[in-house]
């Protein structure tokens, strides 16, 4: 897997990645206890619609970031975004109010928003090679995992020694390093395609392709059930240590930090899975043992009367963690393989999009259900969202879903993309478009 760090350009962008999310998980343990220390108990309903919020700027902005933003203004963009969520997130320290906590978890979103799909569309670009970007897709999935992990732990150390606000200024440093980075990395050099109408014209072109294609339509299925037990996780953890379990700062911290451990081991050994099962397998199995595991955790629940105790909860984090790793890792994989080059950029940004609509549905479900009802309540509802949806992707995600298909060209008009290759019978990657409910590229 680590061979593919060879590639410089790769390095870098990987480097800026992991620091960028190093210092967004110190954000995310810093802002779950500055929710906990302004609403207490209510933390979690507090923290389900600051995470709503981030969940609607992704699903209004990102769309248009790869249609708005022309390729060869890539490198800046990305370094502007990084700047922004530098400054936003160094005024976090100053909030005394909720309602500050929205605002600015908005504004730094936004600018989120618009870096990852930009980022992601980067690397196909990098890596062109099958098996390249499969092994990119999962050192990629390390390092988000490394904001549930790595910077848990490294938060229970620091918070020894320094008060949570000072996680924020961790967050602002890593921000400022990944721009730099990025600002070091020669960008690969990508032709312009012509491209009528507006942003949101050329964003919904993604979205359109996405939503015709079988398997992505599984796809975004899988991520509601990736997103109905990863919730769970990041809205009520702080809730559960702290008022639960009676526990401190640092263990909340440790407990994100099982969730870590679970999907950083799933993605160690994926890469070789996936070179021998089909993509579609391994995310259904995932899917099951997410239901089954969020199942579990509402039987435990009520079996202990609400007394959990800290190693069976650590235990379930830790399994969340590898069904999740399993549901999100292989995504990328389909995407790149459901679309022309020229039109990726497109369909990551829908994928970023539609998959936050998911999390949209699932973080409310989690806070204000576990805030006013209990968290047996949110686990109930939050296992029947995974198993409806683990089921119908099932359902619309043929079996029989290849990735190559033998055709010929007989028939198109002598303008047609296809004859334009030069060739009248081969085998083309089986993708979607506007103009074909299915055709291979």
């Amino acid at each position: 897997m680590f061979d593919i760090l060879a590639n410089l350009t790769f390095r870098k962008l990987f480097a800026a990645q992991v620091i960028a999310l190093l210092g967004t998980g110190l954000t995310t343990v810093a802002l779950a206890l500055l929710a906990y220390d302004l609403a207490g108990a209510q933390a979690g309903q507090v923290l389900g619609l600051a995470l709503a919020i981030k969940m609607t700027v992704y699903v209004l902005l990102s769309p248009v970031s790869g249609a708005v933003v022309p390729p060869e203004h890539r490198k800046k963009v990305l370094i502007g975004l990084d700047v922004v969520r530098a400054l936003v997130v160094l005024a976090l320290p100053f909030v005394t109010q909720i309602w500050q906590i929205y605002v600015l978890i908005a504004v730094m979103q936004s600018a989120s928003a618009c870096f990852t799909p930009l980022f992601q569309s980067v690397i196909p670009q990098i890596l062109p090679e099958e098996a390249q970007y499969t092994r990119a897709l999962s050192l990629s999935r390390l390092a988000y995992d490394l904001e549930s992990l790595l910077s848990p732990a490294l938060a229970a150390a620091l918070l020894t020694v320094i008060a949570f606000q000072g996680l924020f200024v961790g967050t602002s440093v890593g921000f400022m390093l990944s721009a730099l980075l990025v600002l070091l990395t020669t960008f690969p050099v990508v032709t312009r395609t012509a491209s009528s109408g507006g942003p949101y014209d050329r964003a919904l072109r993604g979205m359109k392709i996405y939503l015709r294609t079988p398997r992505l339509r599984g796809l975004l299925l899988l991520n509601l059930c990736a997103a109905a037990g990863g919730a769970m996780v990041f809205v009520n953890t702080v809730v559960l240590a702290r008022t639960v379990l009676q526990g401190g700062e640092r263990q909340v911290a440790w407990l994100l930090a099982a969730f870590g451990i679970g999907s950083m081991l799933v993605a160690l050994f994926l890469p070789r899975l996936l070179d021998r099962i089909a993509d579609r397998r391994i995310m259904l199995a995932a899917s099951m043992a997410m239901t089954l595991v969020l199942m579990g955790a509402s039987l435990y629940w009520y079996a202990v009367d609400a007394r959990p105790s800290w190693p069976v909860i650590a235990v379930i984090w830790w399994l969340l963690g590898m069904a999740y790793a399993g549901l999100v890792t292989p995504g990328g994989r389909l995407i790149r393989r459901s679309g022309r080059e020229e039109d990726l950029p497109f369909l990551f940004a829908a994928q970023f999009s539609l998959s936050h609509v998911c999390w949209l549905l699932a973080y409310p479900v989690a806070g204000f259900l576990g805030a006013k009802w209990g968290m047996g309540a949110a686990l109930i509802m939050l296992t029947t969202i995974a198993l409806l949806s683990a089921a119908l992707a099932r359902w619309l995600w043929s079996s029989h879903d290849p990735e190559q298909i033998e055709h010929t060209h007989e028939g198109l008009a002598e303008d047609h993309p296809h004859l334009a290759r030069g060739q009248n019978t081969h085998t083309h990657r089986y993708v979607i478009d506007e103009d074909h409910t299915r055709w291979p590229q």
